[in-house]
C-alpha cells in the first residue's frame, strides 16, 4: 500500500484545513487509518484513527471536537477536517495504515504503511 498525504498549507489561527490521504491498491477497506503529527524538535504524536467502515473514530484530547476523521472506501481516502486551528497545531501530519485495532492503533508501531507528509502551519 503507498499513501499520499495532501491539503496542508499555511492558514490563520481559527481557521480550516481538509487533509486527504490517497491509497494506492486494492485492499484500502482492510486497513484502519490513522493521522499522525511531528511538531519540529518533538516526537511523532497520535493524532485520530478511525476503523476500516468508518464505523468508529478516536481522537487525542487536544483535537477532540474540532478535528474529524473520515474515510472514502471507494475512494480510497481518508480525510482529516481541522477546523478552529491553533498554533501549536503546527506540524508535519502522516497518514499511516493498520491492521490493527484499538486501542493500538494509537502506536505509531501497530501501523504497516505511512504516507510522506504534509506541512501545516498555523499562524497567530
Amino acid at each position: 500500500v503507498q499513501l499520499q498525504a495532501s491539503g496542508g498549507g499555511l492558514v490563520q489561527a481559527g481557521g480550516s484545513l481538509r487533509l486527504s490521504c490517497v491509497a494506492s491498491g486494492r485492499a484500502f477497506s482492510t486497513y484502519a487509518m490513522g493521522w499522525f503529527r511531528q511538531a519540529p524538535g518533538k516526537e511523532r504524536e497520535f493524532v485520530a484513527a478511525i476503523t476500516r467502515s468508518g464505523g468508529s473514530t478516536y481522537y487525542t484530547d487536544s483535537v477532540k471536537v474540532r478535528f474529524t476523521i473520515s474515510r472514502d472506501n471507494a475512494k480510497n481516502t481518508v480525510y482529516l477536517q481541522m477546523n478552529s486551528l491553533k498554533p501549536e497545531d503546527t506540524a508535519v501530519y502522516y497518514c499511516a495504515a493498520s491492521r490493527g485495532v484499538w486501542p493500538t492503533l494509537r502506536q505509531q508501531v501497530a501501523y504497516d504503511y505511512w504516507g510522506q507528509g504534509t506541512q501545516v502551519t498555523v499562524s497567530s
